[in-house]
């Protein structure tokens, strides 16, 4: 990994893709905020140091997002080019001919001409022209027979375009990836996916990673708040991760980040108050013991939080398989 940026003396290192570009390994999420914040939460952001930017269209935001970069853009904080922008193609839209308008429509929304990457977000094609959620009277999402790999020749035309750099996945399984594998021309350069300490994923990493293709996590903290119920485990709770935390003098966030980004594992963490914001980005400043990364790796529960509920019916469920 080299430096690409300095901030308050902190380098946010990249990591290479397999198509020459280089993704920041910190980037800040954009899931979960409301309106009201993102002019205000992109500001700090880019402020502190963040250049990767990670959404979606299905977050509902993207037009506070690009306000929020606009604006940086002409306080000439940055320049577009200073900025790794990252969006995905909802489940609803992944029909071909559906891809390059959909990612029109975020190119406008985030007032920008290209992006840096853009993921199918899910391997699972829902019903279109309903919504994004398309239920039927019973309330349960209505699929739709769209085959990923013809997905992904439609975004493989994007990248020809110009519209978006690098192209990848997201929550794919192991199947899924050496099928789309034996039929892209365009390689994907990463899979986003669910991991933290209590979901190492080692195993689907090393697979990608065989396929020339990084893992990109999200819920790295093990996405505290979105637990259904107390018998679900907080991974920033863990007496492990909390005495690891007190040694190190550093917040159980900022532990179980670096546990990631020490494995050259980008994340992505979202935030809304100035301090961890800038709390997350400092996590790059220390280093974890081999010792201590063992005992994170001891924490490997196979906890997944987002169980993808809505598709656990669907032909193309990726968490069926053991990875």
């Amino acid at each position: 990994m080299s430096p690409i940026i300095k901030n308050m003396n902190i380098k946010i290192p990249t990591v290479p893709l397999n198509n020459g570009y280089e993704m920041p390994i910190m980037g800040f999420g954009t899931y979960s905020a409301t309106t009201e914040e993102f002019t205000r939460m992109i500001s700090d952001a880019i402020n502190a140091g963040y250049r990767h930017i990670d959404g979606a269209m299905f977050y509902g935001n993207e037009i506070d997002v690009g306000n929020g970069i606009r604006q940086k853009i002409e306080e000439k904080v940055v320049k577009r080019e200073d900025l790794f922008l990252v969006s995905k193609l909802w489940p609803t839209f992944m029909s071909p001919h559906l891809v390059e308008p959909t990612l029109r429509q975020t190119l406008k929304d985030l007032q920008t001409d290209y992006l840096d990457l853009y993921l199918i977000h899910w391997p699972t094609a829902f019903e279109e022209n309903m919504g994004l959620i398309p239920k039927d009277k019973d309330g349960k999402i209505i699929f739709k027979n769209v085959d990923f790999v013809e997905t992904w020749k439609a975004m493989e035309d994007c990248v020809r375009q110009g519209l978006v750099r690098s192209i990848g996945i997201s929550n794919f399984n192991s199947q899924q990836i050496s099928r789309l594998m034996k039929h892209c021309t365009i390689k994907p350069v990463t899979n986003q996916v669910e991991v933290h300490a209590y979901l190492n994923q080692k195993k689907l990493i090393e697979l990608c990673r065989q396929h020339d293709m990084i893992v990109t996590s999200y819920g790295s903290l093990g996405r505290p708040g979105f637990q259904k119920d107390a018998s679900e485990p907080v991974l920033i709770r863990d007496p492990k991760v909390i005495e690891l935390s007190e040694k190190y003098d550093k917040t159980p966030a900022q532990i179980v980040l670096r546990y990631l980004t020490m494995q050259n594992i980008p994340v992505i963490p979202k935030s809304s108050t100035n301090a961890r914001i800038k709390e997350n980005l400092a996590s790059l400043e220390f280093d974890l013991t081999p010792q201590d990364m063992a005992v994170l790796d001891g924490l490997n529960c196979g906890y997944r939080n987002n169980k993808w509920e809505w598709a656990i019916d669907h032909s193309e469920y990726p968490f069926s398989l053991p990875y």
